[in-house]
């Protein structure tokens, strides 16, 4: 679908989307238990693809009793666990575009007795999956790429019982939270030993923080040994076998998602109305690394508060000049971050990159690329994209959102405050994080066409 949008301004109220990350987990965590509700998810291209597996290992995940009979429009979610011990799965799984159900899910399937086939769309079979199927394999599991090459389809066979192994760090944390969650039911725990530093450490911290709320005991360790109070610096993780999965109440909630309030952010920062402001409700603190957007935002010169009890950020339009923005624990604000940096003066200069060029594309080219056609100035190296602001006059292109929500999204950023009409291919990727997002925009004002009707 092709989207277009056409210079803007922006004011008024809307809300965040439900955490993807979290709801991830938790429907995972969910299946893990006897069964739980999971409220204020985010249904969306991805989550389904965990709540998908769940059912596949045996569980179940339909719309909780409140909500009616359509899935997407739950505000509540049911799942039916299987207790810790998933069955092995008539058919295969398809994780679709979800690189994150497809790692969590993989150390799943080596709990079960027998042999799980995982795979997924084009994208999601070029990403890297070797450390984990490394890892898995130094556990005991038969876990392997059909190609050998690390990437899915991907085959493993359980079950697993725990122990000591070894990963890197700094590929993908989503390799330690799957580690994590799958080893809090084996017989044995499982102690993770990183062999380079950890990256986007906050993503861990969210694991960590979910697995207490539903009553697993998981613990970051320095080199000694000795428990840290979080992830950044940790040399490794404990996680002891014999544990359940059992929420409060038999309900977890989900907090509002601050990698898609970052474009909301960033909108009214490029583009709210003079006079005006974007007001952001569900922006609740948590240990999302993401919401370090408000700090690099009012960093660059924007006009942001944040009542962090009522969970509200506010934000006007601003002069806004060049930072530099190390990512190493926060990639998905890479395109955000670039976005705003096309609108700044200055050079804007994003450090740590290297492995955003892993996700659903590589980010880092593709914000140079997409940037550039519209008249942007960058400088891509392959650790570091710099965003020259000064030199950049943004005008309307067509442009390539790559198949990818964050793309897509960061693209109709800059385009609000591009010379003319944008036209975004892909426009339909948001609704892997994000699904309402061009209603919301245009409910704020944003002048935007979608398969020829103006909103």
């Amino acid at each position: 679908m092709d989207v277009h949008v056409t210079t803007s301004t922006v004011r008024g109220t809307t809300r965040a989307p439900p955490s993807k990350s979290y709801t991830h987990r938790a429907l995972l965590a969910a299946g893990y238990s006897d069964g739980a509700t999971v409220r204020s998810p985010l249904v969306s291209a991805d989550t389904k693809a965990t709540a998908r597996a769940v059912t596949a290992f045996g569980g179940a995940v339909e719309p909780g009793p409140e909500s009616g009979a359509d899935i997407d429009e739950a505000d509540a979610l049911a799942v039916d666990g299987f207790g810790g011990r998933p069955a092995v799965p008539d058919d295969v799984i398809d994780c679709a575009n979800s690189g994150t159900t497809m790692r969590l899910v993989t150390a799943a399937a080596a709990l079960a007795d027998g042999t799980t086939v995982l795979t997924g769309d084009g994208s999601l079979r070029s990403r890297p999956q070797g450390p984990l199927l490394e890892a898995l394999g130094d556990l005991g599991v038969r876990a392997e790429s059909t190609r050998g090459n690390g990437q899915a389809p991907l085959v493993v066979s359980g079950p697993l019982a725990g122990g000591e192994v070894a990963i890197p760090g700094d590929v993908s944390s989503q390799y330690v939270t799957a580690l994590l969650m799958a080893g809090a039911v084996t017989d044995e725990g499982v102690e993770i030993e990183l062999t380079t530093p950890l990256k986007s450490a906050p993503y861990v911290d969210i694991t960590l923080e979910l697995l207490a709320d539903f009553g697993i005991e998981a613990t970051p360790v320095d080199d000694g040994g000795d428990a840290l109070d979080g992830a950044a610096g940790a040399a490794g993780f404990v996680v002891d076998g014999g544990q359940s999965y059992a929420p409060a109440g038999g309900s977890y909630t989900v907090p509002g998602d601050f990698s898609s309030i970052s474009y909301l952010v960033a909108a009214g920062a490029v583009a709210a109305e003079q006079g005006e402001a974007v007001r952001i409700e569900g922006a609740v603190p948590s240990a999302q690394g993401d919401s370090a957007i408000v700090e690099i935002a009012e960093h660059m010169g924007a006009d942001v508060e944040w009542d962090r009890e009522a969970g509200v950020i506010t934000i006007r339009r601003s002069d806004l000049s060049g930072v530099e923005v190390d990512v190493g624990d926060t990639p998905d604000l890479l395109p955000t971050i670039a976005a705003l940096g096309a609108v700044a003066d200055g050079d804007t200069r994003i450090t740590n990159c290297e492995h955003v060029r892993y996700k659903e594309t590589d980010r880092v080219a593709a914000m140079a690329e997409e940037l550039e056609a519209m008249g942007a100035e960058a400088t891509e190296e392959r650790d570091v994209l710099t965003i020259h602001g000064s030199e950049s006059d943004l005008r309307g292109a067509d442009v390539d959102g790559r198949a990818d929500h964050r793309i897509v999204m960061s693209l109709a950023v800059a385009a609000l405050v591009a010379d003319g009409t944008t036209t975004i291919r892909g426009g339909e990727h948001v609704d892997v994080s994000f699904p309402n997002f061009f209603d919301a925009m245009a409910d704020l004002g944003m002048a935007v066409e979608r398969d020829g009707a103006s909103e």
